[in-house]
């Protein structure tokens, strides 16, 4: 069977690290940083701040075009008509409080883009690992027969894995808004948690998730291995925030809403970095991966939070 048709999605590693000579993709970032915590999360922070800083001059770039739709999103309301893509995923579910801190981010995003698409509560969650995507069911029905013995083994593993990731900030482009985070190194270490614990980042965990998943057969076939950690708040799915009276690109509706991310990042920062909390993080400010609900093994049709659940992996 051939793939389904997908939306084209390009991701960019801007952390200067090449995969090419690693079996498991992960263990290059890994071995370029030397296995050190700081390390890594500078990696993650400078691709982050990087990719910002490129989409931001896009964005504002006299020739910008206009926000990218997602033609299958915007469809999705019409009657009888479905999402063709079909997608295995292990996710992991963001906190109560780290979901009470989304939808803050959420509202005021809002205020400047009324007619954004958000992610519902439910629905929110980062992808520690892309099997594959953009197959047919049945395609995705013989990978998930394939796997049915691991698939206990694999969403519970953060359950004696455990890692922290901090310093949330809003990131951006053309299509879409995340929450990113960076892997923790050794700031705010709370009851129970010791400096060797953050020693096994989130981008160790997304190597043994990829060396499990291989192990049990499967060809990972994930669309990035980039150092980031994002959960997806909100998607274009109306142009008209962004246009003047004529349905033409408006500057300064872009260049308000730019600010205005700007703005909630300062926020972010203010409130939530521990540097800026006296060594603490406040409520929403840390995400560990695998607390209150396990990893969740994930098929269907899940590019917007949707599909069916084929394992729960145990909380913490």
């Amino acid at each position: 069977m051939s793939n389904v048709k997908s939306v084209p999605t390009t991701f960019e590693d801007l952390s200067g690290v090449s995969t090419s000579a690693f079996s498991n993709p992960y263990d290059a970032l890994i071995s370029a940083c030397e296995d050190d915590m700081a390390q890594i999360q500078t990696k993650y922070s400078l691709h982050r701040t990087t990719r910002n800083s490129q989409q931001r001059a896009k964005l504002l770039d006299a020739s910008f075009a206009g926000v990218s739709i997602d033609p299958i999103l915007s469809r999705l309301s019409e009657p009888g008509y479905v999402d063709p893509r079909h997608c295995l995923v292990v996710w992991g579910r963001p906190t109560e409080k780290v979901k009470a801190l989304i939808s803050r981010v959420q509202k005021e995003l809002l205020t400047l883009a009324p007619s954004l698409w958000l992610m519902p509560q439910d629905r929110l969650h980062i992808t520690a690992m892309e099997v594959t995507h953009s197959k047919t069911e049945e395609e995705i029905q013989e990978l998930v027969d394939q796997l049915k013995d691991k698939t206990p083994a694999i969403t519970n593993y953060t359950y004696h894995h455990r890692t922290r990731l901090i310093k949330p900030l809003i990131g951006y482009d053309a299509s879409a808004l995340a929450i990113s985070f960076v892997p923790a190194a050794g700031e705010a270490l709370h009851s129970g948690r010791t400096i060797e614990d953050d020693k096994f980042t989130y981008h160790h965990l997304r190597r043994d998730l990829f060396g499990l998943l291989r192990d049990a057969g499967m060809q990972v076939d994930s669309r990035y291995v980039v150092p980031s950690s994002h959960l997806t708040i909100g998607r274009f799915i109306d142009p008209r925030d962004f246009v003047d009276g004529h349905n033409s690109p408006d500057p300064q509706k872009m260049q308000a809403f730019i600010a205005k991310i700007e703005e909630i990042n300062g926020w972010l920062e203010h409130e939530f970095w521990p540097e800026n909390n006296n060594g603490r993080i406040p409520d929403g400010g840390e995400f560990n991966v695998g607390e209150e609900q396990g990893l969740v093994c994930r098929k269907g049709k899940l590019w917007y939070g949707e599909g069916e659940t084929i394992h729960q992996g145990k909380g913490y």
